[in-house]
């Protein structure tokens, strides 16, 4: 059974959905055509010659990636230029190029709640919440025996949930009435004749990008032949999505001892800290990449330490003269580790549905700073 790309990305997007993404950010597809046939993928941080050359050994046909191609506009395709020759020996050799960046930052499971995960945090929340998605109310009037179809037909396409509780609804009783004319199929009554019936109001939450799916569903498998059903647009936040997260360390210890703790994890020889080294911290904010920006949501948040990479010099003032330790890990380490676990969830969806695709983690790609 052949796979296309479009398949593939489409899984990537309910893990992160492209909604999630910065106003700034580029994600998405960035090369490629999204019908072309795919077998093998390659994931990766970045796409470089080092990365393209090595899809084209294993024979990949696809390439997602965390760091977009084309963040900004190009004005044109040189190839005596390093940009130009990527996308050239992209195009000569049909590898698609597809970048999930900020909306798999602020994934419930996506770079942050996994680099919070491997630092040992709990109790986790989102130090800054996403630009949240548009929800709607969906009621619904159903015959009473055909509530509980109807009910896990919406909830089965993607509606009741709220934060990680799916089939939220609520039913409420009453009668309903309705009078067919000519030229209709009642479910129940005869023409032109008044009909009262039992039913149930059904009502649930539905993200504004499952709508369609919730609807089509729903018309499905409710009985009438003209559903009565209502929409109401929502002020609901959703605080489960966003940028960073806090917790908490399984205990209090000294600064020096979470700075240990943190190379251990990330896997990493040398980082950059400040503060005070025999400080005892246990509220921790986390941001992967480039998330020194959100010192100031940490430690409103009554954070005392942020773990993220690329702290300016001016920023660390900033945060020093706050009282806020910081351990700059690098942008490369606090992102990275996003990836093993990509490969497995795309695994998993692809295995669920059937699709025969191989998902290879880039064994090329290192961190671009060296520390000597």
């Amino acid at each position: 059974m052949s796979v296309t790309a479009q398949e593939i990305t489409n899984l990537v997007e309910e893990l992160a959905p492209r909604w999630l993404a910065e106003e700034w950010d580029n994600s998405g597809w960035q090369i490629g055509n999204p019908g072309a046939e795919v077998n093998k993928v390659l994931l990766a941080l970045d796409v470089d010659a080092v990365v393209v050359r090595e899809a084209q050994e294993k024979n990949a046909n696809l390439i997602i990636c965390h760091h977009p191609l084309l963040m900004k506009g190009i004005k044109n395709i040189r190839l005596d230029e390093p940009k130009g020759a990527l996308i050239a020996e992209l195009i000569k050799h049909d590898i698609g190029v597809y970048a999930a960046h900020t909306n798999l930052d602020s994934a419930v499971d996506g770079v942050n709640t996994i680099l919070a995960q491997r630092l040992g945090l709990q109790k986790l929340e989102i130090m800054h919440p996403a630009k949240g998605e548009k929800y709607l109310k969906l009621a619904v009037f159903v015959p009473v025996e055909h509530c509980e179809p109807v009910r896990q037909a919406v909830c089965q396409a993607g509606a009741g949930w709220i934060g990680n509780y799916s089939d939220c609804t609520f039913q409420s009783s009453g009668s309903g009435s309705f009078r067919p004319l000519e030229g209709t199929n009642p479910f129940k009554g005869e023409l032109g004749q008044l009909e009262r019936l039992e039913e149930i109001k059904l009502e649930t939450i539905v993200p504004a990008h499952k709508l369609k799916a919730v609807l089509q569903a729903m018309l499905e498998a409710h009985p009438y032949e003209e559903v009565a059903y209502d929409l109401y647009p929502l002020e609901n936040r959703n605080t489960t999505l966003g940028l960073g997260r806090i917790g908490q360390l399984r205990e209090t210890m000294s600064f020096a001892d979470l700075i240990i703790q943190v190379k251990e994890a990330l896997g990493l020889a040398t980082v950059k800290v400040g503060g005070g080294m025999w400080k005892d911290v246990r509220r921790v904010a986390v941001c992967g990449g480039s998330g020194s920006e959100l010192w100031p949501v940490a430690a409103a948040k009554g954070a005392e330490v942020l773990i993220t990479g690329d702290i300016k010099y001016h920023t660390a003032q900033d945060m020093l003269a706050a009282g806020m330790n910081f351990i700059d890990a690098g942008h490369f380490a606090t992102e990275h580790l996003i990836l093993p676990h990509l490969q497995n969830q795309l695994a998993q969806a692809c295995q669920a549905k059937g699709l025969a695709v191989e998902f290879m983690l880039t064994k090329r790609q290192s961190d671009l700073f060296m520390y000597i």
